[in-house]
Parts: structure tokens; sequence; C-alpha cells
């Protein structure tokens, strides 16, 4: 056996759940990378994965791997740049042990993560939601529970990582009502719940009837529901919601514009951003710049605010007969 199989063994057990303690999602995401790279270096190099060696996964493969992935598997390149954060995440690790490998180390180290262009966050406006809420049938279970879970989601902004692991326990409906979650990193955060969503949940935990750590939102067999299957129930109701409300067929919806969605009441209610940082569980404010960018109204705010610039209109006149070339070009 080479070094790089021992070395990633003790990448995943002695770095990411020892010291690191990754959340499974984690875990998850960086298995499939190194699956999706070790199944490549093989097929390329005519080697078993499990003896491939350090030197072997060098520059050029990993490039031609991160090229794999965005013309080949067609990723995005987002997943690209995640693809290649989990690389270079083992070999920083593997530099510390493996310092006979180090100038190739340092070679993928230097390869950087691909520029790309932001585009506009997605997120429903107020009729769009009440049509959302009103999709699911409430005469049934799945319809009560598929309600509560939205109408908590959009108030709160959680991830669907955070809702698939609410328990009952986790619901605070007394005074100071609030939903306890655990975030990325470890994080924990208690977001406060308006009346309505604390009614709403008042009557699901009533029927859920669940013991204190049971799953909030179950399946109907009573097991924990999955992301996927979360993501299946909202793209079932929003084939419902588009009915009555045609503009939402010209959106990507997912869960995640959920959380947006929340994020850019909150804005438009006027609060400050680090408020609406701290609320959504960002660990840099740079992160929830991002809903200052998608809605127009606080730009024609700004612009509303500044005082007209009394310039006359003029074109600029080189004075030199380089500076005229260069004008040109």
């Amino acid at each position: 056996m080479t070094a790089l199989a021992p070395g990633l063994q003790a990448f995943f057990t002695d770095r990411l759940i020892g010291q690191r303690a990754a959340s499974p999602n984690t875990i998850a995401a960086y298995r499939h990378s190194f699956r999706l790279l070790l199944s490549f270096a093989s097929d390329r190099l005519g080697t078993p994965p499990s003896k491939l060696d350090i030197a072997m996964l060098d520059a050029p493969l990993i490039a031609a791997f991160l090229d794999h992935l965005e013309h080949d598997r067609h990723n995005t390149t987002a997943t690209r740049n995640n693809r290649l954060a989990a690389i270079h995440s083992l070999f920083t690790y593997l530099a510390l042990h493996h310092p006979e490998h180090a100038a190739g180390i340092q070679r993928v180290l230097a390869i950087p993560q691909k520029r790309t262009a932001r585009t506009p966050v997605t997120y429903l406006t107020e009729p769009e939601v009440d049509a959302l809420l009103a999709a699911p049938d409430k005469n049934t279970w799945t319809g009560r529970r598929d309600h509560a879970m939205f109408a908590l989601t959009i108030q709160t902004g959680l991830r669907i990582s955070e809702l698939t692991a609410l328990d009952c326990q986790d619901i605070t409906l007394g005074t100071g009502a609030n939903v306890h979650s655990i975030g990325k990193g470890r994080k924990t955060r208690r977001t406060p719940l308006i009346p309505t969503i604390r009614t709403i949940l008042k009557a699901w935990l009533s029927e859920r009837a669940g013991a204190p750590d049971d799953p909030l939102f179950p399946t109907s067999t009573g097991a924990r529901l999955s992301r996927d299957a979360i993501e299946h129930r909202l793209a079932h109701h929003l084939q419902t919601a588009a009915s009555n409300c045609p503009s939402i067929k010209a959106k990507h919806i997912t869960m995640h514009t959920l959380r947006h969605t929340a994020a850019m009441r909150l804005l438009l209610a006027g609060n400050d951003i680090v408020v609406i940082a701290l609320w959504l569980g960002h660990e840099q404010i740079t992160t929830t710049q991002i809903y200052l960018h998608a809605d127009m109204t606080h730009k024609q705010e700004a612009i509303d605010r500044t005082q007209p610039i009394n310039a006359k209109p003029g074109r600029y006149q080189p004075t030199d007969t380089l500076l005229a070339f260069l004008q040109a070009l």
C-alpha cells in the first residue's frame, strides 16, 4: 500500500473527524470529491485506487480532473471550486506528514479557484409566498406538515440541513418563542418566532404528538425527512402554487430560495444587514451583502438621497499623440 491510501484515511479519521469534528454533510461532500478524483486518476493512469501514490496526483492530473468535471460531467464552476477546496485541504494535511512530496504538493496547492459570475439572488415576493403556503392541502396530514415546514423556513431562513435536523424539543412556544438550530461549523442559534408561526407550530406539535427527541417533520412512517424528500415536496407544491401565481414558473425555486426569501423580507422591513447576518447564522457579513445587490429599492433610495451633479457633458481630449493612440485602441 502506498502513502496516499493511509494518508487519505488519516485525513478523514484524524483531521476531519478527530480534530475538526466536521459535520456529516462536510464528510459526505469530501468523500464524494475523492471518489471522483480517485476514479478519474485510476482510469487515466491504469492503476487501482489503492495503489495510487501521492506523486501520481500531480498538478497536471489535478488540472485535468477539474477540466473533466466541467466539460465531461458538466459541473458548474462553483462545484469545480468545491472539489478543488477538498483537494487543497487534503494536500495541506499531506504536506505536514510527507515532506518528501513537498514540491509536488505545493504545485497542487498553487492551482487557483476559478472566478465565477455571481448570479442575482432568487427570492419569492409576498404574493408568491402566499401562493406557496396555500398550496398544501390542509385536509391531509402531509399537507399540514408541509405547510408548517414551509412557513417556518420562510420566517426563520433555516438551511435545509438545519430543518431536517430539527427535533420536537427544538421548538419553544412559551415566552420568547423560538426555534433552536445547529448550523454550519456546529454553531447554534435561536431564532425568534412570530405569533402566526407560533400558532401554526403549536397546532402541528399537538397533532405530531412526538417525543422530545423525535423529528419535528417526519415521514408518514415516523422517520426523519431527507433533503431530497423535502425538495420533492416543495417541487410538488410549487406546481399547484404556479397555477394561482404564474410568476413562480419563471423562477428556479429550491428550499434555499426560501432562505433567501426570509433574508429579503427582513431587508425590505428595514433591518440592518448585521442583524440579518446574525439571523441567518452567517459567519461573515460579506456573505449577507448579496441581498443588498438583489433589491433595487435600496439602490433607488440611495440615489434619491444624493444631490444632482452639476456637471456639463464633454469628451476627453488627449494632449499627446501617444495618449491619442492608446485612446483609439
